[in-house]
């Protein structure tokens, strides 16, 4: 498994050939949940193969986008088949990857540690300082891409509704991103009510 090389080929491909209205889905937010899952393995103590494992896959897993915006986690899958091989990843290697990828899809829920980890690594600005920035990226991207034009109370109504089903798997993330998370979701509700009654 030749980590690195896997590591720098795919960020070299993400900077030079991801469509610029991919505002929140870009080499940031990739590069933002690499440092996550790397963090939040290192406190849930995952032994050095499976954080290798776990990097891979939080380095791939919206390299989809480079081909197609709605399925991006099936085509993250499909570059991860095709180039990984060259980097001397098994495929057995490539199947957990794939599988720790898939889980990204909101709509999937985690089942390991791995996969626990992922996910909270994904939604890790949730629980930052900087929330606010990058939901606003996300709805201006979801304008650019075609996917939907909401206007801002709309927006706030999705954000409230998302921040409260919402919950982090790991102890760790828990700990760290919770109490921040709350703390947006209550300000996003606050906001929300004076937008509803302007």
């Amino acid at each position: 498994m030749e980590f690195y090389r896997a590591k720098q080929y795919i960020i070299n491909r993400l900077h030079s050939e991801l469509n610029p209205n991919l505002v929140y889905h870009n080499l940031e937010h990739t590069i933002n949940v690499y440092y996550a899952a790397k963090e939040l393995a290192r406190l849930e103590n995952v032994n050095d193969y499976d954080t290798l494992l776990l990097l891979t896959a939080s380095l791939y897993h919206d390299s989809g986008m480079l081909i197609d915006y709605e399925n991006h986690e099936e085509e993250s899958v499909n570059i991860c088949e095709k180039e990984l091989p060259k980097f001397s990843y098994s495929n057995d290697e490539i199947k957990i990857i794939s599988r720790l990828i898939r889980k990204t899809k909101l709509m999937e829920k985690a089942n390991c540690i791995l996969e626990n980890i992922i996910c909270d690594a994904d939604l890790d600005y949730l629980g930052r300082d900087y929330f606010f920035i990058r939901s606003t990226k996300l709805r201006y991207e979801w304008k650019l891409m075609g996917k939907h034009n909401y206007n801002l109370v709309e927006w706030l109504k999705i954000q409230v509704e998302f921040l409260e089903t919402h919950q982090y798997y790991t102890k760790s993330a828990q700990r760290l991103l919770e109490k921040n998370k709350q703390k947006a979701a209550l300000e996003i509700r606050n906001l929300y009510k004076i937008c509803q009654n302007s």
